[in-house]
């Protein structure tokens, strides 16, 4: 299955006219979107005009869509992430509009998904502590006019978190 997805990558990839230097460069941007053009010259063999054209390249067609700056959720006082997986009471437009308008103004909801099967909607959330986490599901959530029920699950430990795609070799 992995030598096939990654035949598919490469397919895409030549599609979206992208060499290996254009590969290259959208790995190590993503790791560290602050990289600087001297810092990739070095490592992409490369000036740093000819990498900031490819970067202004990359990003007007669309493959680069931003530069987010990670934070460290204990040095802020979030200790506690949990996924809190939802199940709306139907499947109308105005329960899914209701539930986008939640997450929107929820912070403590950082990311949202609709899925298939037994949940429809998965939270990723950071609070901090297990009674804010409480307060959130038991003041926020289960109140919500369009939802009907919710299982969380708290993350014990994070194995990985990374924001990287995975680009052919």
């Amino acid at each position: 299955m992995r030598i096939a997805h990654q035949s598919l990558l490469v397919q895409y990839f030549r599609t979206m006219r992208l060499d290996p230097k254009d590969i290259q460069l959208l790995s190590i941007l993503q790791k560290n979107g602050q990289t600087s053009a001297l810092e990739l010259s070095e490592v992409l063999d490369m000036s740093a005009s000819q990498i900031g054209r490819r970067r202004q390249r990359l990003e007007a067609d669309g493959l680069i869509v931003g530069t987010p700056c990670r934070l460290d959720p204990v040095k802020l006082g979030l200790t506690v992430q949990a996924f809190i997986q939802v199940q709306t009471d139907s499947q109308d437009g105005e329960t899914h509009r209701s539930i986008k308008r939640l997450v929107d103004i929820q912070p403590e909801i950082i990311a949202a998904w609709t899925l298939t099967g037994e949940a429809d909607y998965i939270f990723r959330v950071y609070c901090e502590n297990l009674s804010a986490l409480n307060r959130l599901v038991q003041d926020v959530l289960l109140p919500h006019p369009a939802i009907g029920r919710v299982h969380s699950q708290i993350v014990m430990d994070q194995v990985k978190d990374d924001t990287a795609l995975p680009l052919p070799l």
